[in-house]
């Protein structure tokens, strides 16, 4: 067993997380990944992994001739299926918009009834050695028949490790043919190749025992090679939907059902429509072969032979109403995999899909690989039967207006979600909507009410560092500017217990009292709940964050600082800024241990600071530019811990304590002189202070290679300067652009981070 095979076997004994992750698709890119991670899908190599896209073109040069790149494709997961009772969370390589999606919703429905069950036969291949030049070739075949033992046993001793994995050659048969060319015999060699692709294995097998295929028949033999219509590996996945769970837009459950089942018959009858039926079921096997390096087109070869197998191409799926009047659907098709060796061992990548799975052995990821087909036809299916296939393009619509209006990271989804909730998905209404949302912010005190919610919501400000990260910490200045509306949140009330509700962090969990020693997000609201005595009260705490949480943005002071309003604002508390930022400070500090207060300074005020801790008795005065001062973001989607961070600074510190203070002082200097570059308008002096301060931040080891990466390619792109901000180790950088916020955003998210655009507006 390879090391690689061992590593699987063992992954796939351990309880598999769930493949249930509710608004998953809400979340950004960074966020999604350290979800899998919290959720423990992924790990940190996993994360390193994905932010360098994987295959690197050294590795590529090694895979085939001619290498000049590597060709990139979407990599996205198919969540909620339950596939023989396991969770699987389906990793699919694939560019076509609502297929990823799709497949998720399908998946759920047929969840709610128990999931897919599958079965996958023995992965038998057919090698085929052709033999020309017989004079007779009934008695050629009667002669190979007689000595199968032989031959069987010569293809065996070719790969005696297959035989002992239990696999190996296990019959022959013999078929002839009429040609053109004369009588053709061609010897059929069935293999069992076990967890292997086996292409290479069958074609060497076929390759070994020609020449006793010669000198048993007398003739000549010509092709030795694998045939691809793999009928020996089928496998069979059904699921059942019940009608109630079909009911939605406007169409009864029976409506639903019967409209699939009228679709599914006409592809039974009409080849026309047969061949678009099932390349709709390949749009989910593929994406998946792809992503765990196996031949998908080998995939497809064999799954449309086998369509056409009784001489008319026809459906691969039927789907018939049950007794009990629910949807029963069934798919039966070739799906020959593997699961060792190839690009498994070649591509990292392929790697990491194989974990995302659970590490299946190749009989359970061709049960997977037909419960994902199954459930891409049931959603084509759907669409087609009601609103149509257009629809399901929606979203996707929605979020390329919304692009193509320029709208702001912080802003994106919620635009696009009121875009589909209108349903007039419009380029001039994407801004019309923007400037609503904004008009909801301007001219309000952080404190302020959300004007067009159905329910009152408070507002809180997530905060960027430009200059004085960790040095702060220490006694000296830092200048911090506010991200507007990074977190909102409201009260309800709510029968029993508390419940905290954050959909775009995934956390849908009730508070416990602080005596139970919550931990997190949850450990910070017990405390606020102690504070002011809130602990016996019923209520729902909704969070609704525009900022991605632990990526040095501030989102932790934020969310405090807007529950705490929230809280305020329901139970009538009468608390004022000192004290709401009082009560943020307290939690800064459950959460990082030695906090600055910075966070939750700016959280509070909303403004652009200059801030002093001075030992526990923070110093602070308001800032303004001279002029706009245009900064671009970029989330690296690498946590950021600042406890950890700070913790590791101090440790340092504590070995070399002056030479850490000079660089604090450094960095204070380097902070009073951005300060007067902020307030005069001096965008190229500010810009190299930032960098300056940058060479420093990464002398304390705070930044990372996403952070440089970002750096680089931001200074680059034309930024006057860029640097890490916040706690370090992760997180987020800012770059300073002055006539350059397009281009330094594009190139970031070129390299696949999540930008946002801030401008630092000018005093009046």
């Amino acid at each position: 067993m390879s090391g690689v095979t061992e590593a699987l076997a063992t992954q796939s004994n351990k309880p598999r997380p769930s493949s249930r992750i509710p608004d998953f698709f809400r979340l950004s890119v960074a966020e999604r990944t350290h979800t899998l991670k919290s959720l423990g899908h992924l790990d940190d190599a996993d994360l390193a992994l994905l932010d360098e896209a994987g295959l690197q073109v050294g590795r590529a040069n090694g895979m085939i001739e001619n290498v000049i790149g590597v060709f990139g494709l979407p990599l996205g997961l198919g969540l909620n299926f339950l596939v023989n009772g396991i969770d699987r969370v389906v990793p699919l390589v694939v560019e076509e918009p609502s297929i990823v999606a799709g497949l998720s919703g399908a998946a759920r429905l047929f969840r709610l009834s128990g999931g897919f069950q599958a079965e996958a036969s023995d992965p038998l291949l057919i090698g085929q050695v052709q033999v020309g030049g017989i004079a007779d070739a009934q008695q050629a075949a009667a002669d190979l028949t007689s000595r199968s033992e032989e031959i069987i046993g010569l293809a065996n001793s070719l790969h005696p490790k297959m035989l002992a994995r239990g696999g190996g050659a296990k019959a022959i048969e013999v078929h002839t043919h009429a040609t053109p060319s004369g009588e053709m015999l061609v010897l059929h060699l069935i293999v069992d190749t076990r967890d292997a692709m086996g292409a290479n294995l069958v074609n060497t097998m076929c390759e070994g025992i020609a020449s006793l295929v010669e000198s048993i028949t007398g003739g000549r033999v010509f092709l030795r090679i694998l045939s691809n219509l793999s009928d020996r590996a089928l496998v069979t996945a059904r699921a059942v939907v019940s009608e109630q769970n079909l009911e939605g837009k406007g169409y009864s459950g029976a409506e639903v059902r019967d409209g699939i089942i009228l679709a599914n018959d006409l592809a039974i009858a009409d080849p026309y429509r047969a061949t678009t039926h099932n390349k709709g079921i390949m749009n989910g096997v593929d994406p998946v072969a792809i992503a765990t390096g196996n031949d998908w087109r080998a995939i497809e070869a064999a799954a449309h032979a086998y369509a056409a197998r009784s001489g008319r191409y026809q459906s691969l799926t039927k789907w018939h109403r049950t007794e009990d009047g629910h949807l029963a659907g069934e798919i039966c098709m070739p799906m020959k995999v593997g699961t060792v060796g190839g690009s498994l061992e070649s591509n990292p990548l392929v790697k990491l899909c194989y974990r995302l799975l659970g590490s299946p052995d190749a009989r359970a990821l061709a049960e997977i690989m037909g419960a994902v087909g199954l459930a891409q036809n049931f959603a084509a299916l759907r669409a087609l039967s009601t609103v149509g296939i257009q629809q399901g393009h929606m979203t996707l619509h929605a979020r390329s207006v919304a692009l193509s209006a320029e709208v702001p990271a912080e802003h994106f989804d919620q635009v696009v979600d009121e875009l589909i909730e209108c349903e007039d998905i419009k380029v001039w209404k994407a801004k019309e909507i923007l400037q609503s949302i904004r008009g909801r912010g301007r001219g309000a005190s952080p404190s302020a009410a959300h004007v067009g919610a159905k329910e009152a919501r408070s507002q809180a400000c997530g905060k960027i560092v430009l200059m004085g990260e960790h040095a702060v910490v220490y006694g000296r200045h830092a200048l911090a500017a506010p991200i507007p509306l990074a977190v909102e949140a409201r009260v309800k009330d709510a029968t029993s217990g508390i419940q905290l509700l954050i959909p775009r962090w995934n956390i849908e969990q009730r508070v416990p009292s602080l005596d139970e020693h919550p931990q997190g997000t949850i450990g910070i609201l017990a405390l606020v709940l102690r504070q002011l005595r809130l602990e016996s009260r019923s209520m729902m705490i909704e969070v609704f964050p525009a900022v991605p949480k632990a990526m040095g943005l501030g989102g932790s002071a934020a969310l405090a600082v807007a529950v705490i309003r929230a809280l305020d604002l329901h139970f009538s508390l009468g608390l004022d800024d000192a004290r709401v930022n009082e009560l943020a400070f307290e939690c800064e500090t459950a959460a990082h241990g030695n906090p600055s207060g910075i966070d939750n300074t700016v959280a509070t005020y909303g403004e652009t600071l200059l801030f002093q801790s001075n030992r526990g008795a923070p110093q602070y005065s308001r800032v303004a530019p001279s002029e706009p001062v245009p900064l671009v973001i970029g989330i690296s989607g690498r946590e950021s811990l600042t406890a950890r961070m700070v913790s590791q600074v101090a440790a340092a510190r504590a070995k070399r304590p002056q030479a850490y203070d000079r660089i604090f002082d450094q960095i204070e200097a380097y902070t009073v002189s951005a300060v007067s570059a902020f307030t005069n308008g001096d965008m190229e002096s500010l810009g190299e202070t930032m960098n300056l301060c940058h060479g420093l931040l990464n002398g304390l080891q705070v930044s990372s290679p996403e952070i440089e990466r970002m750096v680089h390619a931001a200074r680059k792109a034309g930024a006057l300067g860029a640097k890490v901000t916040g706690g370090g180790g992760g997180g987020s950088m800012i770059a300073l652009t002055p006539d350059c916020t397009d281009e330094v955003s594009g190139a970031l998210a070129s390299l696949g981070y999540e930008t946002m655009k801030l401008t630092i507006e000018a005093s009046a």
